[in-house]
């Protein structure tokens, strides 16, 4: 085996892991519609005024990555619109692959979209892994920040991964840093001190207008180190899941697919006039 797949191999396996694509697709396509996320008849209420987008992770999809979330903020009275980026020619049902300068123009499309359809003059984007971070290139670059009242990241990739320090050694393997951004290039953006996220935060990781949450697990092993998630600036709230419930062990996967700790967390984050503190017990909410 060439050195440089002894790096690669684990490195989409972590990434593999992030999208954990857990039901057949036609199933969670059906459990989506007998959801109701994605109904574009949805007209947001006084009580939430504002749809809620929801941006999945690096080899996720808009049905898998939110079997969970969607449907805990759907019953709780919002319009939940889901949407597909970053595909690759001939790869289905894992997408978030592209460049993610690429991908922020699809999330700008689609918003326009949703907003469009429900009449709502702004939005709020919830996104896991790099769907936490994607949207903040559509916010700073394409406009984003008139049409996104809030964003909420869980375990967000806001300043790259190291991947349990697997990244820091591409650099000694002639050619896999290339090869990366070649046939992966969402990964090779995500990589900290990649080109792309020198540019996204230059100058401050936040824009003027919009309220940002991040939600983070001390047992993330996709992005790494778990603080580089953070963020910095006005109107940032960040949180440590472990600070909520020293108890829950959710993980990269965990944290966006089925911890309902952290949903209640995001519930907060969409809705903070109305916010109720998030415990242990808020996994039974």
């Amino acid at each position: 085996m060439l050195p440089w797949k002894r790096v690669l191999r684990p490195l989409a396996a972590l990434l593999l892991t992030a999208a954990a694509v857990t039901v057949p697709a036609t199933t969670a396509q059906a459990a989506a519609t007998g959801a109701g996320w994605n109904d574009y008849s949805c007209k947001p209420s006084a009580a939430h005024p504002r749809p809620v987008v929801l941006v999945h992770g690096t080899l996720g999809n808009s049905v898998d990555n939110w079997l969970g979330l969607a449907p805990y903020l759907k019953v709780r009275g919002y319009c939940v619109f889901s949407l597909d980026y970053g595909q690759l020619e001939g790869v289905p049902f894992f997408h978030g692959l592209g460049p993610v300068e690429k991908s922020a123009g699809q999330l700008k499309e689609f918003v326009d979209k949703v907003l469009a359809a429900t009449g709502a003059a702004e939005t709020d984007v919830v996104g896991h892994s790099q769907g936490g971070m994607m949207p903040r290139y559509y916010l700073r670059f394409l406009g984003g920040a008139a049409k996104v009242n809030a964003l909420v990241g869980i375990a967000p990739s806001n300043h790259g991964t190291t991947l349990s320090g697997f990244t820091n050694l591409l650099p000694y393997f002639p050619g896999a840093a290339d090869l990366l951004a070649k046939n992966t290039p969402a990964l090779a953006d995500q990589v900290a001190g990649s080109d792309f996220l020198e540019r996204l935060n230059a100058g401050g990781d936040t824009v003027p207008g919009v309220r940002y949450t991040v939600i983070a697990t001390k047992y993330d092993e996709v992005v790494t180190p778990w603080r580089s998630q953070y963020l910095s600036g006005p109107d940032v709230r960040n949180v440590l899941l472990q600070d909520l419930c020293p108890v829950d062990l959710s993980e990269h996967v965990a944290i966006g697919l089925f911890d309902r700790i952290a949903f209640h967390e995001v519930a907060n984050a969409l809705d903070p006039g109305r916010a109720r503190p998030t415990t242990c017990a808020s996994a039974f909410d």
